[in-house]
């Protein structure tokens, strides 16, 4: 037996003319004198009794002089049933094309659910007509139009399901939504608190997440670093807001502290370099001139670039030239051996006890 959402079959679902019936019988009131005593025809009484038209909010009141019932009582039984009837449908008129996006969507919609967003037990149609909440989409069958006309454009990269980041990239608007900010975006307070950001790449890592989203909410951005999921291979999103505010986040995808770091300044080079019209989603695999600009500033801001070039000149790649260095830039020695290899001075295996690895919570 079909139910719908509030665990009613059809059968169950009451149309407000089964009700109008029972009080005439009660009262043996005819619909011939209810159609005179309402001032209807009496085919239109007819077709209420027989649960085939709806009553309406001028004929409820006719009721209300008629029967002595008020009015509202008559428009919520209708509301009530229009609702119930609307829902009953939705469920059954879920397509197989939807329960397949709900399986590719299988990894980001568990972890929803165990962030509470998603209600734990929904499964099946249940969990498509949550998810359609969640997203604010009538049908997830039109996420990928949306994808395309919004404020962000999909990359054409085979890699990228357009439902995986539809859905992260909404999971991450609520992430953040509550987050405090004490002002608007500041670029001149965001430049003053980078030395103090830099501090923390000698931190716990466990300090690392919470004293970010401190300094940057005194720069008015709202930060958190959120669970990355296939579909999605996304390093970092930024979105203005309406109240002059950003939002930055950053995915777990990358485990080296080197790389985070790098990817961290890649973003506030974003910022600071005015890169942001609307929203920026930023893959790991873009190019073009802003992610050039982007990319240079992180590299400067992580080490002075003269002295970079002439540490480079020397050809000295020895771990104790590396630590000698690293001490003078005042940064850890794993941000250097890290830039190293990506400058390919250094094989990606070298130095490898080096390198720390960031295993970051998020929210």
């Amino acid at each position: 037996m079909a139910k719908n959402m509030n665990g009613l079959s059809r059968e169950f679902i009451i149309h407000p003319g089964e009700t109008l019936k029972e009080i005439l019988e009660d009262r043996q009131m005819s619909q011939k004198e209810l159609a005179i005593r309402t001032d209807v025809t009496e085919p239109h009484v007819s077709s209420i009794v027989n649960c085939q038209k709806a009553i309406s909010v001028s004929y409820a009141k006719k009721l209300e002089y008629a029967l002595g019932i008020d009015a509202s009582f008559w428009v919520n039984l209708q509301a009530n049933y229009d609702k119930e009837l609307a829902d009953f449908e939705e469920i059954n008129g879920i397509s197989d094309q939807e329960l397949e996006i709900l399986k590719r969507l299988s990894s980001i919609v568990k972890h929803l659910k165990e962030i509470r967003i998603l209600e734990p037990e929904a499964h099946g149609p249940m969990l498509v007509i949550s998810l359609r909440r969640f997203l604010n989409i009538s049908s997830l069958t039109r996420i990928p139009q949306i994808s395309q006309t919004g404020a962000y454009r999909l990359a054409t990269a085979t890699n990228i399901d357009p439902f995986v980041l539809f859905t992260w990239l909404r999971m991450c608007d609520l992430i953040v939504k509550d987050q405090e900010t004490e002002q608007g975006l500041d670029i001149d307070r965001l430049k003053d608190k980078v030395p103090l950001i830099k501090e923390l790449m000698f931190e716990d890592v466990t300090a690392i997440q919470p004293r970010l989203k401190t300094y940057l909410a005194e720069c008015g951005i709202k930060f958190s670093i959120v669970k990355n999921f296939r579909g999605a291979p996304v390093q970092g999103v930024i979105k203005r807001n309406s109240d002059g505010t950003l939002n930055l986040l950053m995915t777990t995808r990358r485990k080296f502290a080197d790389i985070f770091w790098f990817t961290f300044f890649h973003e506030i080079g974003h910022i600071i370099n005015g890169d942001i019209d609307d929203k920026l989603v930023d893959y790991d695999f873009a190019k073009g001139e802003a992610e050039d600009r982007a990319d240079m500033f992180a590299a400067n801001i992580l080490i002075d670039p003269a002295a970079y070039e002439g540490f480079v000149a020397k050809k000295d790649f020895t771990l104790s030239s590396i630590k000698g260095f690293s001490v003078e830039q005042n940064i850890p020695a794993y941000i250097l051996i890290g830039r190293l290899q990506r400058d390919r001075h250094l094989g990606y295996y070298q130095y490898s006890d080096e390198k720390v690895k960031y295993v970051l919570g998020e929210g």
